[in-house]
């Protein structure tokens, strides 16, 4: 792991800004590495998996030496695939926000050309795009390169692999004067090495070594699951397997933040740790974990670094970490001390490439895992209470209770029928006590509650249906309602926390789109 700052690679007030806006705190080490180099406008190939953190490698000195003045393409980066040159796209406008004037466009197939024309005409500085697509315009003079300064080959070996080779050099040829020439790539084919010798100046190759890991006590999962539902996810893997200490880690400053706020708001002691936090904030962070006055510890890679506790159960990455070796460093943090650990990485079907140069760094494959489902939650909390319940049996001493169950026992109900509605009533008294949010528990006036609503996309249900009904029956002002949330049977709504009970008793057992509702502190 890099131990330099982005303030020591030369980079401008604008681009700190915009990596301090990204939540990027410290370079990954093949940023690390290749920013200088490209910054002194060598000519650079750089052998880097899919995750490590390339696009900004190369991005971000593309984008500090481009001259917003001179409305000219300046910078054609070539991607595979169009879905490649759209993320490419979002992340080059992200780490130039802050510098007045940038244009960044995409160009690919499927998209209409005159749209495109439309935005070269208007002066575009860098160009991301499909090879196919980038040579029509250079064919139809729609493209000009009379102060192109640099071309990027993001991906360079697919790009071979899917017969680019003649646009790759194509483009090159179309340059009137010398060019960077930059190659990001997973491997040195002889393609690549083909293409360096003939259109490279003493190119510097920037390899990043992989450090081979073990990890034998630790399972390793991966979750497919969409962005908005990994709190969730992450709160059902705790009730289920019952960890005493977990980590959960984000790849933003911003984003642990917005993690542990709605992690407190389901009830689960947590807090964050990040690069905004001075050292005694962070001791203080660290102790309560340490003791086990909070539960879950919330942070990014550069914050945890150092973290030495036995006892942590689980890590949960919320993200996909930037660098496959950040994945070996996070996860290294649970299954300590011989115990055993689990490793829990959040995923989405477009980042299935990322996760396969993670396999390929700890050389295993990461084992598909379902989101635990509401009955599954049940299901755990009651095969916990029944051992909890032998212990009780085992120990004896239930005479006086024997008593009264038997003085209960008439023609109506069987004892087997009352043990069942005692354990119910007990499951229904503990989940409130479990989530923390007690209905006697009073809150602060500016603090957002979660509210549960039973209805949802199902039933017709739409953000204005719940504003309204709330409104109307609990006699709130509509404007201080917070976030809807609108999954198919279900809906969370934030409510300030003087307004909760007055919502909770003017809804629940009421009506919305016809439906009788039960509502409760999430």
């Amino acid at each position: 792991m890099t131990d330099s700052n982005f303030s020591d690679l030369n980079l401008t007030e604008p681009i700190l800004k915009g990596l301090e806006g990204m939540g990027f705190e410290k370079p990954t080490p093949v940023q690390e590495k290749c920013i200088p180099a490209l910054l002194e406008k060598k000519d650079v190939v750089g052998q880097a998996q899919t995750g490590t953190g390339k696009t900004a490698a190369f991005g971000i000195p593309v984008v500090q030496q481009t001259d917003v003045s001179i409305k000219e393409v300046q910078t054609i980066i070539m991607c595979p695939t169009r879905e490649l040159a759209i993320q490419v796209t979002g992340e080059l406008i992200k780490i130039g926000k802050h510098l007045d004037g940038l244009n960044v466009i995409p160009i690919y197939g499927g998209q209409s050309i005159s749209r495109q024309i439309k935005a070269l005409k208007r002066g575009a500085h860098i160009v991301v795009g499909t090879p196919g697509r980038t040579i029509d315009h250079l064919r139809r003079g729609t493209m000009k390169l009379n102060n192109l300064k640099r071309v990027v080959f993001d991906e360079a070996d697919e790009m071979l692999n899917m017969g680019f080779r003649d646009d790759m050099e194509q483009i090159l040829s179309y340059s009137d004067g010398p060019v960077q020439t930059i190659m990001f790539s997973a491997t040195m084919s002889k393609g690549i090495k083909k293409i360096m010798k003939r259109y490279m100046d003493n190119p510097q190759t920037i390899a990043i070594e992989r450090k081979k890991m073990t990890a034998p006590n630790i399972e390793q999962y991966k979750v497919e699951v969409r962005d908005s539902v990994r709190t969730e996810a992450i709160c059902r893997f705790l009730d289920i397997n019952g960890f005493a200490l977990a980590l959960v880690f984000c790849n933003t400053k911003r984003k642990t933040e917005k993690v542990t706020r709605q992690l407190q708001s389901r009830g689960y002691s947590s807090d964050f740790i990040n690069g905004d936090l001075n050292q005694n904030q962070r001791d203080r962070v660290m102790a309560k974990f340490r003791s086990g006055a909070i539960d879950v510890l919330v942070g990014t890679d550069v914050a945890a670094r150092g973290l030495d506790i036995d006892d942590i159960e689980a890590v949960f990455n919320y993200d996909i970490p930037q660098d496959p070796e950040y994945y070996v460093h996070r996860i290294g943090r649970t299954g300590r001390a011989g115990r055993s650990g689990m490793a829990i990485t959040f995923t989405t079907r477009n980042k299935r490439k990322q996760i396969r140069a993670i396999e390929k760094q700890i050389k295993t494959k990461l084992n598909p895992l379902e989101m635990p489902t509401p009955a599954d939650v049940r299901i755990s909390k009651l095969d916990g209470m029944m051992e909890e319940m032998v212990e009780v049996l085992e120990k004896g001493d239930l005479r006086d209770y024997i008593e009264q169950i038997e003085s209960f026992v008439d023609d109506r109900f069987t004892t087997i029928e009352i043990a069942a509605a005692l354990l119910k009533m007990n499951t229904a008294s503990e989940e409130p006590k479990e989530n923390g949010q007690q209905s006697s528990r009073e809150y602060n006036d500016s603090e957002m509650i979660k509210v549960y609503f039973n209805v949802g996309k199902k039933n017709n249900v739409y953000p204005g249906d719940l504003v309204g009904a709330i409104a109307g029956e609990s006699g709130i002002p509509g404007k201080v309602i917070g976030n809807i949330d609108i999954f198919p049977k279900h809906s969370f709504v934030d409510v300030p926390g003087k307004y909760v009970k007055q919502v909770i008793k003017g809804m629940d057992h009421n009506r919305v789109k016809g439906k009788k509702v039960h509502v409760k502190v999430a």
